[in-house]
């Protein structure tokens, strides 16, 4: 999936110039404004990894249980 800096720009709204400069702020603000991003985004990350080890989980149950009634299940690789 390609991820298109022009739209991502304007989902900022109109802090963000069109030449691609960053909007104008104090750098403390515009560190402290990526630091809680970063933040924000590792909670996000970890709660989806904790969603798909949940899935896996679920998933291997199901197939456990399908070859104890006698279903061969092959799964792939990826």
């Amino acid at each position: 999936m390609d991820i298109n800096k022009e739209n991502l720009e304007n989902a900022l709204g109109n802090n963000v110039p069109s030449e691609g400069k960053s909007p104008e702020m104090p750098k403390e603000m515009e560190i402290g404004f990526h630091q809680g991003a970063l933040t924000t985004l590792a909670s996000e990350r970890a709660e989806l990894w904790k969603i798909i080890q949940n899935v896996e989980k679920i998933m291997g149950l199901h197939i456990q249980r399908l070859e104890q009634l006698g279903v061969k299940v092959e799964t792939k690789k990826e």
